[in-house]
């Protein structure tokens, strides 16, 4: 019952007219909300799953022909224990499999010699058909969603709600479809499902199955983040936790699979335009708090992705 809902994640109707106050409440607390009245078709997010489960359950050398480790902008298919999300405490790599689409960008476009920038990478039509169309779709709906609740945003702390429009014209997203093994994580030993992290950009809206797992890190302890039907759970990324000088959260965050379940989860990471210098805005400077050194977007993603993923140095991305 409702009696157990944890306060920490408060779930956001999107139509209300205080959403943006609650939203910022949020942002300023736990880092974490839930949005309901969102806008996203739950038939168009039921066909994102059924074309995920497809794809991964195909032979792992079909899965290979899509393979990330073929580019060097990080889009395909990322193998089990790829990523290390946390070196410190892993001992191996984190237990699910992943694909990455992100905006395409043609490669006759001048844009694509962005480091990350480019074409995305698709399976082979004749095993999935629709998954093409399927996820552009999702991807463009959710591109339009993220920049809805970064207007709200805006407009919770005081600014005009385009104030971040230009520094998301060409943002840096990343549609990230995943599948956790059924591994049991085993924390004492290094073993998760996906290792404790923040994300690195503006927010992520995450979609997930009912198999639980996720994880948030709220006054020094892991809280579980329940599934909510229909909604999509919202967290804010190290760019967002930088304009606002640390005002809010970028909260660690972690999956760790208990059930002996498969886990199917997709987040969809909103950053800013490659080249955004991302700074202390005024209204969260003090005495107390002076401004932190600016950063810029591109830059700080490639020294993280370099840091996680086995296969991406920093000297291997298109300079």
């Amino acid at each position: 019952g409702d009696r157990h809902v944890d306060m920490s994640f408060p779930a956001v109707d999107l139509a209300h007219p205080n959403a943006s106050q609650q939203i910022v409440d949020a942002c300023q607390s736990s880092g974490f909300f839930y949005i309901d009245n969102h806008g996203i078709d739950p038939q168009l997010r039921n066909k994102v799953f059924e074309q995920m489960h497809e794809f991964f359950a195909l032979p792992l050398e079909r899965k290979l022909e899509t393979s990330s480790l073929k580019n060097s902008i990080n889009r395909g298919y990322t193998a089990m224990n790829e990523e290390i999300l946390d070196p410190d405490n892993q001992t191996i790599g984190d237990t699910k499999e992943g694909y990455y689409i992100g905006r395409h960008v043609p490669a006759s476009d001048p844009e694509a010699q962005k480091p990350l920038h480019g074409e995305n990478v698709w399976p082979d039509p004749s095993l999935l058909p629709q998954w093409r169309s399927v996820m552009e779709e999702y991807f463009e709906k959710l591109w339009e969603l993220s920049l809805r609740v970064v207007r709200l945003i805006a407009t919770g702390i005081g600014l005009p709600s385009n104030h971040f429009d230009a520094q998301f014209d060409k943002p840096m997203a990343i549609l990230r479809l995943l599948h956790y093994a059924p591994t049991v994580s085993e924390p004492s030993q290094g073993v998760f499902g996906c290792g404790a992290h923040t994300d690195y950009g503006m927010l992520t809206l995450l979609a997930t199955d009912e198999v639980c797992g996720l994880q948030a890190m709220i006054d020094g302890e892991w809280r579980d983040i329940p599934y909510r039907e229909n909604s999509f759970v919202v967290n804010l990324g190290d760019m967002l936790q930088h304009w606002t000088n640390g005002s809010f959260r970028s909260t660690i965050h972690r999956v760790v699979t208990t059930t002996g379940q498969h886990r199917y989860s997709v987040p969809f990471f909103f950053e800013p335009n490659f080249d955004t210098v991302v700074e202390s805005l005024p209204m969260f400077v003090t005495a107390d708090n002076p401004a932190k050194p600016p950063i810029t977007s591109g830059q700080w993603l490639l020294h993280k992705y370099a840091t996680t993923h086995m296969d991406f140095k920093e000297s291997e991305s298109k300079q």
